[in-house]
């Protein structure tokens, strides 16, 4: 039987994944492929600006002969392999000289993209989509699994040098895609190669969401430092039970005494009940979030800021409290974002920032995909440089009773959140 065959394969490459290396993938990988009868596939990973996909290449000894003539680089806008990743669609490519079919799919971890498999299917009615979603989904997982200590990833991932406070960032902070069946977040963060101060966090801790967006003084290796010892702060105070209130105290005291107040963050520390949908934040110095409720701008959460982190000048926060409605998105964002001034000096401004975000939900965007875009479109906005970090942290709240199916889709999961 095909199925229980597939199932086999798909058992073995698992099995095979615990004992190799990042560059091993492609190789284990095609072999999975090619003995269910499918050929040439190959794994193609998304660069940090989601802006490329390249080719993630196996060990010298072991490189795969298909692979010597691929693209190493294919781009995310206007490509086939493109669209499969923008749309989190299967993608069917011309017809190979066998007859075979190319087809492009998603590779995903969870509803993070990572990149896309290009496979070539033979002749045949058999339907090969459920088989090809396994194999990428089961990619997906090994890739990060394997992602936190291969260098070969991280050089994958970049088209420039990057700077040593960018580099702390990248490691801190959390995937920026994450989703259950009450919570959708995402986030982005620019410029990826030369990251300040800019950082943000969340973490789930049974029905309670908790987020946090921080902007360090400066656009150097003091602020990477400022924002990192911030966020480590706050997990640590959180994960001790403090409240919103207790960690901004906690990361108030441990700012002051590293650096004697002559470095600081903003922060906005929130909580999301997601059984009930109630949503507490403190504002430390920072902008104000922004709710999109039915497609338009509701309202902004103002609540009486205190001084920024760090300052000396004490934390006596004040904690404010809004009920969302199902389907309400919250954005969380950095002052680079709005400042972001084009060669005229026009800002790119609030207004044009969330007018972005309500026109992509009302094309039917996902999350991770409305944040790719908005992200060259501020780029475009200002000539391709930030002269600041820029940041955005979103949250969607899909209320109380929202179920995903079991047995749901790669792809309707991830366009559908």
């Amino acid at each position: 039987m095909e199925f229980d065959r597939d199932n086999q394969l798909l058992g073995e490459l698992l099995d095979s994944s615990h004992a190799i290396s990042m560059q091993q993938i492609p190789v284990v990988v095609a072999d999975i492929a090619g003995r269910a009868g499918y050929r040439d596939a190959l794994i193609y990973l998304v660069d940090i600006q989601q802006s490329v996909l390249r080719l993630l290449r196996g060990r010298d000894e072991e490189e795969l002969p298909h692979a010597r003539c691929a693209p190493g680089e294919i781009r995310v806008e206007g490509t086939l392999a493109g669209r499969a990743f923008q749309n989190v669609a299967g993608v069917q490519g011309p017809t190979a000289d066998d007859g075979g079919t190319v087809w492009w799919v998603p590779i995903l971890d969870g509803i993070e993209r990572l990149g896309v498999l290009k496979i070539v299917v033979p002749p045949g009615d058999r339907d090969v989509m459920p088989f090809l979603w396994r194999l990428a989904g089961l990619v997906g997982l090994i890739v990060v699994s394997k992602r936190p200590l291969s260098d070969t990833y991280a050089k994958l991932m970049r088209s420039q040098p990057m700077t040593v406070s960018a580099e702390m960032q990248w490691r801190l902070m959390p995937p920026r895609t994450f989703a259950n069946d009450r919570v959708v977040i995402g986030a982005l963060l620019e410029p990826a190669y030369q990251l300040g101060g800019d950082a943000f966090d969340y973490g789930l801790a049974g029905d309670i969401v908790h987020l946090a967006i921080f902007d360090a003084m400066g656009h150097n290796t003091t602020s990477g430092l400022t924002s990192n010892l911030a966020v480590a702060t706050c997990r640590n105070s959180r994960l001790q039970g403090a409240d919103l209130l207790g960690t901004g105290d906690a990361i108030e005291k441990i700012l002051e005494r590293q650096f004697a107040a002559t470095s600081y963050v903003t922060a906005l520390l929130a909580e999301l009940d997601s059984r009930t949908g109630l949503l507490s934040w403190t504002n430390h110095g920072h902008p104000a979030p922004v709710v999109i409720r039915n497609g338009r701008w509701v309202t902004t959460l103002d609540c009486p800021p205190t001084a920024p982190l760090g300052t000396g000048l004490g934390s006596d926060a004040a904690l404010c409290q809004e009920q969302l409605e199902p389907g309400d998105r919250i954005l969380l964002y950095t002052d680079g974002i709005v400042e972001a001034r084009n060669s005229r000096g026009q800002e790119f401004g609030l207004h044009r920032f969330v007018d972005f975000i309500i026109r992509r939900n009302a094309d039917g965007l996902p999350v991770p995909e409305t944040l790719r875009r908005l992200i060259r479109s501020i780029l475009d906005h200002h000539a391709g440089r930030l002269d600041d970090d820029a940041s955005v942290l979103l949250l969607e709240w899909r209320g109380p009773d929202a179920r995903i199916p079991a047995g749901t889709s790669p792809a309707r999961l991830a366009t559908k959140l």
